[in-house]
């Protein structure tokens, strides 16, 4: 079965089941400040976790694209990815354990709708329970999967490490919908593991021989900066299920890397990497970049462009020259559209753009080598070492990594201090972490008054621009936080101070005329006839959620698509100033604005 079918087999079982099918959001959260991207399905659905009704109804599923790079040190074993496809349906206080458990099962094991797995290869954990969280063993999950045919002794009982999401223990910030989870492991290998006991399961998963495929998530509780605090007024259902990992598994084959979708990527890297760990990076990376530029992510020294740019040079880095070329750059670009394209049609249409962006991203950091490898000369003499802090100035000033440093000083016979380095990367991490906490509190989906004051504020900003700049302005992205909004949109020149003045002239007045806010859902088509503006193609469903400011919708002054939240009124708002104006790209703008 082909990941393609895989998609669809998945989205047309759970649409049978009376579930509504979405489309995937983009990788940066529109309205959300609390974390880089999406990294979950459940992300962008937090609101409705949360209680908020969905204009789609109370059974949702899609694939949803998401960015994790927790785990960007794993990439090159046999599962971990930077980008990957997550496979999700939820109930928002609809069915709950029974239902959810049956349906999955049935998804992984029926033949003729599901994938057709062998039910004598899964594994199952469940919650153990939590003492100290009040939260006990959750025997209902266990005794719904010995209804469907799970033996007793493949039911795992594991601790909230595990299975709870997000974790109970631990330095944990998380605002936000929790509980506990079941997560189902297949066993990969040729012989087939058979009946295991707790220690030869644990054995089995950290060397791999099991894959997790599915999650079932049971939102019951709710948590404030990482503490539960009571439970939600709904029981919830969030899944989750990476596509990849399916494919694999369908396809016989003992690795994600082996699937239909990376093989054609791997057959490049091969000759660009001489070591498979290398050639698994490169093919990890290359999606995760095309991902993030085709969701308007550019490469930067901040946020999530800080994230993109890692993610290239430490692509070009894990080849064997030490560079990339437009010409290799465009095949490896070629295989990804080719397999993906034609779901995500945005990855085709940037084609061009993509290529342009990673390959001058590439020759940047191949001149920042070229520099580096000056500053290593200077640093070095023969018989001497490379201390740690050296070590890190040179990855911190010119892209070099550890990696290239001792490669390097082995050649030359000289040691480097990787512990005194290590600690000065641990240093900066400890510290870019505490910078990105006090940037990004709040928890997922922060609806602190800031907040909504930046996201009414947003709105009143893109129909200023429109009315001075002209109606080619639109909507590229846009980030908000407690402290100020950051909104990117289409225009090909410089604003000048007169333009930015009456921007400003006009939002302000708009502020001042004490506006009502409203939220209306409507049939996507019918939401569009409104003359509502929305510039994220396909996105949305079949019911949409607009925000307009006015009396009226017809004689509302802005009316966006949007999922929300805004304040009541505008005159709430304080008064508008815009700090800076600048360019992201080729014809987009970038302005950042503050409320006082």
């Amino acid at each position: 079965m082909t990941s393609a079918e895989v998609r669809t087999r998945f989205l047309a079982f759970f649409e049978k089941r009376g579930h509504a099918i979405l489309p995937s959001s983009p990788l940066v959260p529109e309205n959300d400040p609390t974390v880089l991207f999406n990294t979950a399905g459940m992300q962008p659905l937090v609101p409705y976790l949360m209680g908020r009704p969905h204009p789609q109804g109370e059974r949702l599923a899609n694939v949803q694209k998401c960015v994790r790079t927790g785990d960007i040190d794993d990439i090159g074993d046999n599962r971990h990815l930077t980008f990957f496809e997550m496979l999700g349906n939820w109930s928002l206080g609809n069915y709950f354990k029974a239902e959810a458990i049956t349906w999955s099962y049935e998804l992984l094991t029926s033949k003729t709708e599901g994938f057709g797995l062998d039910p004598k290869r899964l594994y199952v954990t469940v919650f153990a329970g939590d003492q100290e969280n009040n939260v006990p063993r959750d025997d209902e999950a266990a005794r719904a999967w010995e209804s469907v045919g799970i033996p007793k002794h493949r039911i795992y009982f594991k601790d909230a490490s595990a299975n709870w999401w997000p974790a109970v223990k631990g330095k944990d910030t998380w605002t936000g919908p929790t509980g506990p989870c079941s997560e189902m492991f297949y066993d990969v290998t040729e012989e087939g593991l058979g009946d295991l006991t707790p220690t030869e399961y644990n054995k089995a998963d950290d060397e791999g021989k099991v894959i997790e495929i599915w999650n079932d998530v049971f939102m019951e509780f709710e948590k404030k900066d990482g503490k539960i605090v009571g439970k939600l007024a709904k029981k919830n259902v969030d899944t989750g299920s990476g596509l990849e990992r399916v494919a694999a598994i369908l396809q016989n084959k003992t690795n994600i890397f082996e699937n239909d979708v990376f093989a054609p990527i791997m057959a490049i890297a091969t000759t660009l990497a001489s070591d498979l760990r290398r050639q698994r990076i490169i093919s990890d990376h290359i999606r995760t970049a095309i991902f993030l530029i085709s969701d308007g992510v550019l490469p930067a020294n901040t946020d999530q462009g800080y994230v993109l740019r890692r993610i290239i040079r430490r692509m070009v880095f894990n080849t064997d020259a030490k560079k990339l070329d437009r010409a290799n750059v465009e095949a490896l670009v070629g295989a990804v559209v080719e397999k993906l394209g034609g779901f995500y049609t945005n990855v085709a249409d940037q084609r061009a753009n993509i290529v342009d962006v990673i390959a001058q991203e590439a020759e940047k950091f191949a001149k920042a080598l070229d520099q580096g490898l000056k500053e290593f000369e200077k640093l070095v003499t023969v018989g001497k070492g490379v201390d740690g802090k050296s070590v890190f100035d040179l990855y911190q000033s010119h892209g070099f990594p550890l990696e290239l440093t001792q490669e390097l000083a082995r050649l030359r016979g000289i040691d480097v201090d990787v512990e005194g380095a290590r600690n000065e990367f641990k240093k900066h991490q400890d510290l870019s972490r505490a910078g990105a906490e006090q940037k990004f509190k709040g928890g997922l989906g922060d609806t602190s008054e800031m907040s909504l004051k930046y996201h009414t504020a947003t709105h009143l900003l893109h129909q200023a621009l429109r009315q001075v700049l002209g109606t080619t302005v639109s909507q590229k992205g846009s980030n908000i936080t407690p402290e100020r909004l950051r909104f990117d949109f289409t225009h090909g020149a410089k604003m000048t101070d007169d333009e930015k003045k009456r921007v400003e002239d006009i939002v302000n007045a708009n502020i001042q005329a004490k506006l009502p806010v409203h939220r209306v859902e409507l049939p996507k088509a019918e939401a569009e006839k409104t003359g509502a503006l929305h510039f994220f193609g396909d996105k949305y469903g079949d019911v949409v959620s607009v925000y307009y400011i006015g009396e009226s919708l017809d004689g509302a002054i802005s009316k966006e698509f949007c999922g929300g939240p805004h304040v009541e009124n505008t005159g709430t708002l304080g008064t508008f100033k815009i700090q800076k104006e600048e360019a992201v790209s080729a014809g987009v703008r970038r302005i950042k604005a503050v409320l006082s």
